[in-house]
């Protein structure tokens, strides 16, 4: 470990906090990481972190703090509070919240912070959990430049496009846009796999010469495999693609921007989830589309 690298306190390591922690450790940082599962927390040691048994006792020492949790809620628990990291972090450490939140909640969580002298970015994600495997996801980041700076070559083992957005808040806000655009992308590649296969195409080949043309995309590329096999384990869960189109569409409502195709894509999110759906890949908007067209599924 070289020493001069800042001190890294890693809270949240779940699907896309554990491999992201990880890389940060091959790229040659001390993490000290804690979560809800000593399991993911014995995950991170035998890749060469250091286990926490609190909050507290992971941030104390700390020159950066990296949060990566499911929403707000979570966001605001951790923070706040006297087991919370505003309370035991010290005075001009960095907190980087890589979770994806409703922008007013990143607002609140830098204006509380910057009174204990702490810094703070948002700096959500996109890329789902390959991404973060491969430390190739997009990170949109909200805050003040010199910050951003000093986050900046950490962010770089984490991610390959790394972009200041604006003042806090504006990661969160083009995450929210991020997640308005594969909703709706994913719910189109949805509708034609249904009408390909409805119509005795092969659907493989379909999918490949589409994926060349202008309707080619990452979430095709990346979830071809999903709609042909009808996998659906969880890279992104359809219970988080609804968080995040209750973020979108609340947002863009304050604002006074219309999201008519993304409402619609909202409720089918919305549908899924009712129809126990929740725990599995977002791809599985194939399943309502699925259903509507006359299919047992």
């Amino acid at each position: 470990m070289s020493n001069n690298l800042p001190k890294v306190a890693w809270i949240g390591l779940g699907i896309m906090g554990s491999p992201m922690s990880e890389n940060l450790i091959k790229a040659g940082y001390s993490v000290t990481g804690y979560t809800l599962e000593q399991d993911k927390i014995d995950r991170l040691v035998a890749a060469g972190g250091t286990g926490a048994s609190s909050i507290a006792d992971a941030v104390k020492d700390a020159d950066v703090v990296i949060t990566m949790v499911p929403a707000s809620p979570q966001v605001e628990a951790i923070a706040y509070g006297p087991d919370g990291i505003l309370e035991n972090a010290k005075r001009g450490a960095l907190l980087v919240d890589m979770s994806s939140i409703t922008p007013q909640t990143s607002v609140d969580l830098a204006k509380n912070a910057a009174e204990k002298g702490i810094r703070v970015l948002d700096a959500p994600v996109s890329g789902g959990e390959a991404g973060a495997i491969e430390a190739v996801l997009s990170i949109m980041v909200g805050g003040e430049q010199a910050d951003f700076d000093t986050a900046k070559p950490l962010l770089e083992a984490l991610g390959k496009t790394i972009v200041l957005c604006g003042p806090h808040g504006s990661g969160q806000t083009v995450k929210a846009a991020n997640q308005l655009i594969v909703a709706v992308n994913i719910q189109a590649c949805a509708e034609a796999v249904v009408f390909l296969e409805k119509s005795g195409v092969d659907l493989t080949a379909a999918l490949d010469v589409l994926n060349g043309g202008l309707a080619g995309s990452t979430v095709l590329t990346r979830k071809k495999d999903n709609f042909l096999k009808r996998d659906f384990a969880p890279g992104f869960r359809i219970d988080l693609h609804h968080k995040d189109m209750g973020i979108v569409t609340d947002a863009a409502r304050n604002v006074g921007a219309a999201l008519p195709v993304g409402g619609v894509v909202a409720q089918l999110v919305a549908s899924l989830r009712a129809q126990g759906d929740g725990g599995l890949d977002h791809s599985a908007l194939l399943r309502s589309v699925e259903r509507l067209s006359g299919s047992q599924v």
